[in-house]
């Protein structure tokens, strides 16, 4: 409960707030004003006294004001967030040519019911309205509201405009469709070109030929124009003529308007600007996926590009290619792309910029992997990273004469790296072979199965000297007396044996059990 009392408590004090700087005969909120009392009324447009609250102000609704007769841009363009004006029943007579200057965010206007005579097109010409209402005025039949036959046959179809009408010179109210007024018409504007070129340095001179009735006045438009330049708007045909044009204006619109009280006419011509190339940025190769030498180069027509490697021609490929990622205009964005560079790769590496108007290069020093043996290694692992771009369009970047190509870098690669496994695999082997061996030397001087039996007898003395010895089970054995001293029973056989003393380089009798050799 005493969270509700403190809310209505707020929202009494918020209202009594707004009452305080609303007109008195208005009723005023957070986002409205409306004024509909017909007594005492208001004799001006109604201004809030506080600038913070107009700011938050959409809608403005008046009616029954027979005292209110004008509208100008000191008063309503204070309320620079109005969206919605209704202004009815009223004795509206004049509107300002400036008064929505200030109002851009204005959507919907009706001025139905009022005493306008006349109206000014310039007046809502900067404005996106989708509802301009102005039926059941006493408009006077003159060129000065052809436009809103216009306006209204081609932007709006509501059933207002049924009711639209004007007074003619007889004080007969006739359809302002059926006005017909002599020597009243839309005006017209045409370029000498619409495709205006120019190269760099000199000057240019655009004209414009208006016509219409009334006589209308033309303007130029070049807001955005770098280059110095002096339009004469006196003469018919009007002209602006352009002095040492700049490449910085190079795709910029230049217009003509023709206006008169009916209406206006705009024409167009694009500025194109011809000029040699200018390398403006360049750096050092920086890991982007790919490696990457990064660039921007201007120029028009669009230059073709040639690398250097060291100082002779760069023959481009798979695995070295020039990339355009972004092209605004006359500039372009984009990297020498290297494909897993080494130390091979590293060097001086020129770009080069051509065209029919001159040409520019700059050089750039690019280092991607230190020698092998240094103990430095690469900078970064490349191949971490991996994507597809598409191939740059900008002229022809190969050459078959006195160039480096990345296939000979890459063969280069593939050969050391063949190099390194192949003695990696021979010295697995080799390593490999010598636990065998050293294995065979260890356990070859014991017995065959790894156990001695009485029967495995090779010499009287040591029977684990000798390189052959037998090991028997059972006493189905044939005797070990029989086939004499150096006799080895196999199966059911007893096998005379001579031992050849150069391999054993000893006598039995100089051998010790269990004696490891070297």
């Amino acid at each position: 409960g005493l969270a509700r009392l403190w809310g209505f408590c707020c929202l009494v004090l918020g209202s009594w707030r707004a009452l305080l700087a609303c007109p008195a005969p208005c009723k005023c909120s957070a986002s409205r004003i409306w004024c509909s009392e017909p007594a005492p009324g208001i004799v001006s447009f109604p201004v809030l006294e506080r600038s913070a609250e107009r700011e938050n102000i959409t809608d403005i609704y008046i009616a029954n004001q027979r005292k209110l007769e004008s509208i100008n841009n000191n008063e309503v363009g204070l309320y620079v967030g109005l969206k919605n004006l209704t202004v009815v029943d009223s004795g509206l007579k004049f509107v300002s040519r400036q008064a929505f200057l200030k109002n851009t965010n204005l959507q919907y206007i009706n001025f139905s019911r009022n005493k306008l005579s006349s109206l000014y097109k310039k007046t809502f010409r900067h404005l996106n309205l989708s509802d301009l209402i102005l039926v059941d005025n006493p408009f006077k039949c003159s060129c000065d509201v052809m436009w809103i036959k216009i306006f209204q046959e081609t932007k709006f179809s509501n059933t207002e405009t049924q009711d639209f009408y004007c007074i003619n010179d007889n004080n007969k109210r006739i359809p302002l469709s059926d006005m017909q007024i002599p020597n009243c018409g839309l005006p017209s504007a045409n370029l000498s070109v619409y495709n205006l070129t120019v190269v760099e340095g000199r000057s240019t001179t655009l004209y414009c030929e208006a016509t219409g009735v009334p006589s209308p006045n033309v303007s130029w438009v070049v807001a955005k124009l770098v280059s110095k330049h002096e339009s004469n708007t006196s003469k018919n045909p009007a002209s602006i003529t352009i002095r040492n044009v700049s490449s910085k204006d190079s795709g910029i619109r230049i217009s003509c308007i023709a206006e008169n009280i009916v209406g206006e006419d705009q024409a167009s011509a694009d500025l194109v600007v011809f000029f040699a190339p200018n390398i403006t940025f360049i750096e050092p190769p920086t890991p982007d996926h790919h490696w990457c030498i990064p660039f921007t180069v201007k120029g028009n027509p669009k230059p073709s590009l040639q690398w250097f490697y060291e100082g002779a021609i760069l023959n481009e490929s798979e695995y070295i290619c020039t990339k355009i990622h972004v092209s605004n205009q006359s500039e372009y964005h984009g990297c020498l792309q290297l494909d897993n560079p080494t130390h091979l790769n590293n060097g001086a590496y020129t770009l080069l910029a051509k065209n029919e108007y001159g040409e520019d290069e700059k050089r750039v020093d690019a280092h991607f992997m230190s020698m092998p043996g240094d103990g430095s290694g690469p900078i970064l692992d490349p191949e971490l990273y991996d994507y597809e771009t598409t191939p740059n369009d900008i002229g022809d970047t190969t050459n078959n004469s006195n160039q480096i190509t990345s296939t000979d870098v890459s063969n280069k690669e593939n050969e050391d790296s063949i190099t390194v496994y192949v003695v990696v695999g021979i010295a697995a082997l080799v390593c490999t072979g010598l636990v065998i061996m050293l294995i065979i030397l260890k356990f070859g001087r014991h017995s065959k199965f790894g156990m001695k039996g009485p029967s495995s007898v090779i010499s009287n003395d040591d029977d684990s000297a000798s390189p052959l010895h037998h090991i028997s089970n059972g006493s189905n054995t044939p005797s070990s007396s029989e086939g004499g001293p150096d006799a080895v029973i196999i199966g059911m056989t007893k096998i005379p044996v001579i031992e050849n003393p150069q391999y054993f380089g000893i006598t039995n009798s100089q051998l010790k059990p269990d004696t490891c050799g070297n």
